[in-house]
């Protein structure tokens, strides 16, 4: 369903992101020009961004669990205290012919991967396993007529100076360790990467 956003409710969901949410909390009516959505100045180097008064920091989440997780396994990404940063979780929808080659092509790897470990000798690892019933069983979806979405999860991690920037990035690090996760931080992206964590404009990646 596509909702339609009038241009000031457009100009307060931009305003709206960190860090002004705060101030515009307070005031219902200020933050609605679309004319002036945008900050008033942008400042971006490798690892960070500056805009206006605030820093910010991209990480981009390039390794999922790999094993059976519960619903809320995000928690420790979503609920931990005293960090200003916003997850953005973006699905994209794969063609059921790329879909199918690629899903081939990764248990090929897996299986061929597997034979060459017990020509070794070597121990059957529990991780590839789990990862070649996943793919199994995402081909079988696919079979039965399942779409197969491709997930971008990405997280936007903002502080009023670089030096807090730096520990709140490491703290956000810390907690996606916690949540089976794996994080890196962008190098020559944020500019990019910030629009489509932080800022609602259902921008693809």
């Amino acid at each position: 369903m596509v909702t339609h956003i009038l241009p000031g409710g457009l100009r307060y969901l931009t305003r709206s992101q960190p860090p002004g949410e705060v101030h515009l909390e307070r005031h219902g009516a200020l933050g609605r020009e679309l004319a002036t959505a945008s900050p008033v100045a942008v400042t971006e180097t490798g690892e960070r961004l500056r805009s206006d008064s605030a820093f910010h920091a991209v990480l981009w989440i390039n390794e999922w669990p790999r094993s059976l997780v519960y619903p809320g396994f995000l928690a420790p990404l979503v609920l931990s205290t005293g960090i200003l940063r916003t997850l953005a979780l973006h699905y994209t929808p794969v063609r059921a012919d790329q879909a199918a080659r690629d899903l081939r092509k990764k248990k090929t790897e897996l299986i061929s991967d597997a034979a060459q470990r017990r020509k070794l000798g070597q121990v059957e690892d529990a991780g590839a396993s789990a990862e070649l019933d996943d793919v199994l069983q995402q081909e079988a979806d696919l079979t039965a007529g399942h779409g197969v979405l491709r997930v971008t999860g990405l997280i936007s991690v903002s502080a009023p100076n670089a030096e807090a920037l730096d520990a709140a990035v490491a703290a956000i690090e810390q907690a996606a360790i916690q949540a089976s996760c794996e994080t890196r931080r962008l190098v020559g992206q944020q500019a990019q990467a910030f629009t489509a964590a932080a800022l609602p404009l259902c921008r693809s990646v």
